[in-house]
């Protein structure tokens, strides 16, 4: 059993060996990714009685995202898997960026923050969307333009319809100029 706990020699401790790589830095990925949302949402207020505030769920599904990250570890350290192989970078990129770029565009920047003296307006929730898609599923090989585009545009139809008409939140549709 070489992947039991083992008391050291050196240090009376134990030591721990990793059997599944993937699981056990996917896992720690998770965590720090909980972690970093935990902390982005500690400004917001938390649950007041039975009435969710705004900081409730980013902290709730970061919770839940956290204890996850800790039992993927934990078969990390259990069970025997796959060793690590290669990091695409390609694809994280583009969501990345997407994600930034969605932000930016929905809520629209203001450039002088780092000293040009102009704005750029909301785009809208149907451009931004649309947009974000677009770039986000750049991010694979195998990208299809035709696919895509059909894609996004039931994407964007489908967030339009569940955040602005369901939900009724106040999302500006198209771009303000």
């Amino acid at each position: 059993m070489s992947g039991e706990a083992k008391p050291s020699h050196k240090g009376g401790g134990f030591q721990l060996k990793v059997r599944g790589p993937r699981e056990f830095y996917g896992g720690l990925a998770l965590i720090a990714l909980a972690i970093i949302a935990i902390l982005a949402s500690s400004e917001l207020p938390g649950q007041h009685g039975f009435a969710f505030g705004p900081g409730t769920a980013p902290r709730m599904f970061a919770t839940m995202l956290a204890v996850a990250g800790a039992l993927v570890v934990l078969m990390g350290l259990l069970i025997d898997g796959p060793p690590v192989e290669s990091f695409a970078i390609r694809g994280p990129s583009y969501v990345l960026v997407a994600i930034l770029l969605f932000a930016g565009m929905i809520r629209g920047i203001d450039l002088n923050m780092i000293g040009l003296p102009f704005k750029i307006p909301s785009l809208g929730m149907v451009v931004s969307t649309f947009t974000a898609f677009i770039i986000s599923i750049m991010g694979s090989s195998e990208m299809r333009w035709v696919e895509s585009l059909i894609a996004a545009m039931v994407m964007t139809a489908f967030c339009v319809a569940l955040f602005v008409y369901l939900l009724g939140l106040p999302f500006q549709l198209w771009p303000a100029f």
